[in-house]
């Protein structure tokens, strides 16, 4: 079995003293009302506290009682003794949100502490929402979990942790991804466990169990994932991977599990059609636009900007697929992917779509703002609205209209085509071992954004109207406003664009002019 280097483990669980504080105010419940319980903190707190990481998210296992009366009984303790009890909240059970149990919570020293019994469960051939579950043991609770570094537990009562697989601390200790019951059994039980095991694999940067990768990669598996798991599911998944410190290498295991197209589930009849090799060209894509993030130093991507420049590389190669909807329009497929297969919110697939609508548009204008060569960007048509623009302004009045299509995402737009530039790659061609000449591209990005920043247009979406409507109508000797008015309100912009120094009495001027030369021409 392959292996990463060794993992740093600690010994034994150090307690910050908020973590001190609440166990202690835990343990006190238990002596108050004399009962026999066991509290253990479950999952991803015990291995994230072994690896030297600091976790808020606790998780309390309770042997003997349900959550929501573990919980009365705290705040029943801390009244006694003058504390004032946060409030309690209940949170019914949910599958499709993987609460299989209802799980009671309560805030005890700014810290949300979440309350739920250990439980063994069975499941369904078709679901994976359990048929039965019961009180279980420790053991048989450690079992039921989707890997054995998230089965360990840490006992409150002897603070001491507990490894009921024999293989969790193991496993975290040689960086392996690998489940406590086989593979199948595991996955066909609750198939969103593969997305989570590629999850935690990036995210550690684990290594994959061999049985675990053929089991994920099985027919039945597969077809278990798209049949039980909720779109909505998983798009959270892959959200959280795409925002995770190793988005690459988690759509690189989806890839390599050939479950790329499982996730994102394409619509039918794609217009053109898209091969089934695509999905290596869509991450080399995303390749390519993570390390050229890394490697563009200073520029602002916030984590939101960074997110949807992940998702426009991935589905770089999708951007000019369509569908027809019922009503036979046309319809990007990077918006079906968005708001059908992943569930994501219609913002998140508007921008992406606006990104790459842009980027035909932003390719031809590369040439002019690397050199302000103006006889280049004269030969750049993009309708009417630019006909009238001085030849030594059309380069900052095209970049200016199209940043304001795109705002704040103009240098996601301009990633993006820094990769497509200066000619697409094909998807039949092979990539595998295709270079991007990532520094070259690097210093394309800050040579075109240092241009659009030496013309002003940086935030140009910002820019305040010289004229409103009301000073147009009075020029048109309107009596109410119209398509008319918005014509002339882009006008205006044009104009404001092309005199970055302009006033608003000269733009007013001019628009007398112009609208009387266009009077005398009817």
């Amino acid at each position: 079995m392959s292996t990463v280097a060794s993992v740093q483990v600690k010994e034994q669980i150090e307690l910050t003293e908020t973590e001190k504080k609440i166990f202690d105010r835990l343990l006190s419940t238990l002596r108050h009302f004399n009962l026999q319980t066991q509290l253990r903190v479950a999952g991803g707190w015990v291995r994230d506290k072994l690896l030297g990481k600091e976790c808020y998210d606790i998780d309390i296992a309770l042997d003997n009682m349900v959550g929501s009366e573990f919980a009365e009984k705290v705040k029943e303790y801390l009244s006694s003794v003058g504390e004032e009890p946060r409030g309690i909240a209940v949170i019914q059970s949910n599958p499709e949100q993987s609460k299989h149990l209802q799980t009671a919570r309560m805030r005890l020293f700014d810290l949300w502490i979440d309350f739920v019994n250990l439980r063994s469960e069975d499941y369904s051939e078709n679901s994976r929402i359990p048929t039965e579950m019961r009180f279980g043991t420790a053991k048989e609770d450690a079992y039921r979990r989707d890997l054995t570094i998230n089965s360990l537990f840490y006992n409150i009562n002897t603070n001491l942790v507990e490894d009921f697989t024999n293989r969790g601390i193991e496993d975290l200790k040689f960086g392996r991804i690998v489940t406590p019951l086989r593979p199948k059994d595991t996955f066909l039980d609750d198939p969103l466990r593969v997305l989570r095991a590629i999850r935690f694999g990036a995210r550690f940067d684990f290594i994959l169990d061999e049985e675990l990768k053929k089991a994920a990669a099985r027919d039945d598996v597969k077809k278990a994932l798209e049949d039980k798991i909720s779109r909505e599911r998983i798009g959270t998944e892959i959200d959280l991977m795409i925002s995770g410190n190793q988005p690459v290498k988690a759509i690189d295991y989806i890839c390599d599990l050939t479950l790329f197209w499982v996730v994102f589930n394409l619509p039918p009849n794609v217009e053109p059609a898209i091969p089934e090799e695509c999905y290596r060209l869509s991450a080399a894509y995303l390749d390519a636009t993570w390390r050229l993030i890394q490697l563009i130093q200073g520029c602002s991507f916030d984590d939101e900007q960074g997110r949807l420049a992940l998702y426009s590389a991935l589905f770089l190669p999708l951007r000019n697929a369509t569908y027809k909807d019922r009503k036979a329009k046309k319809i990007p497929a990077v918006n079906y992917i968005f708001r059908d297969s992943l569930k994501r919110k219609a913002s998140d697939a508007d921008t992406v779509i606006n990104i790459h609508k842009s980027l035909e548009k932003f390719l031809s204008l590369i040439p002019s703002l690397l050199s302000n060569d103006d006889k280049q960007v004269n030969q750049i048509d993009w309708g009417s609205e630019v006909v009238d623009v001085p030849a030594t302004s059309k380069l900052r009045v095209l970049t200016g209209l199209l940043l304001k299509e795109i705002k704040d995402f103009w240098r996601v737009a301009l990633l993006m085509s820094t990769l497509l530039y200066p000619t697409d790659i094909d998807c039949t061609r092979d990539i595998i071992n295709r270079h991007f000449q990532l520094d070259k591209r690097k210093d394309l990005f800050v040579s075109i954004e240092n241009a659009i920043i030496k013309l002003g247009l940086e935030k140009v979406w910002d820019l305040k109207p010289l004229v409103n409507g009301k000073d147009i109508m009075n020029i048109l000797q309107l009596k109410v406003g119209g398509p008319l008015v918005s014509e002339w309100q882009q006008k205006a912009l044009v104009w404001q664009l092309a005199h970055p120094s302009g006033t608003a009495e000269e733009c007013l001027d001019w628009m007398r002019e112009t609208n009387s030369k266009r009077v005398k021409m009817e």
